[in-house]
């Protein structure tokens, strides 16, 4: 029994870590659009990178809950005999639980980052076509108001 124990133990600190990596990678982003000119590469690479992590965590959650299930009864039954153990899984679901609302709370802020990126440059761009087409209209008229229609000259004079 001290094995499994030791197994989730084990996938917790891994789950840890990898929410970790995925912090360190939100902090990335929010500094790509925080900063002068945005990284779009940067930023692109870091999405399918968290993409990876957080497949990571599924795969540790599913591993950890398929344990937890076969090892629940028993836990049960001779929670003395285990408390010590459970009290340290408690602590580091506790961590990641901690982790993962802190995760989700960065998650909010870049998502407000990238609307508010790309609402400005939609504003950029309409104000670029307006820009092109008052120039276009200007260049339009001007180069109209030079024309003059033929006149018929009354050589009678």
């Amino acid at each position: 029994m001290e094995n499994p124990l030791m197994i989730l133990s084990e996938s917790l600190d891994k789950k840890l870590q990898v929410l970790q990596e995925i912090q360190e990678y939100n902090q990335k982003q929010e500094q790509s659009f925080l900063g002068e000119t945005m990284d779009l590469e940067g930023f692109d690479a870091a999405v399918e990178e968290k993409g990876r992590l957080i497949e990571r965590v599924n795969q540790l959650d599913e591993g950890f809950e398929l344990l937890y299930e076969r090892l629940a009864d028993e836990l049960n039954r001779n929670r003395e005999k285990y408390r010590t153990q459970i009290r340290e899984l408690q602590e580091k679901v506790r961590r990641v639980t901690d982790l993962s609302v802190s995760i989700q709370a960065q998650e909010q802020r870049n998502k407000k980052l990238v609307e508010q990126y790309f609402a400005r440059e939609r504003e950029h761009i309409r104000q670029e076509r307006r820009n092109s087409k008052a120039a276009y209209d200007y260049y339009r008229r001007m180069s109209g108001a030079s024309y003059t229609e033929p006149m018929h000259l009354d050589s009678r004079n």
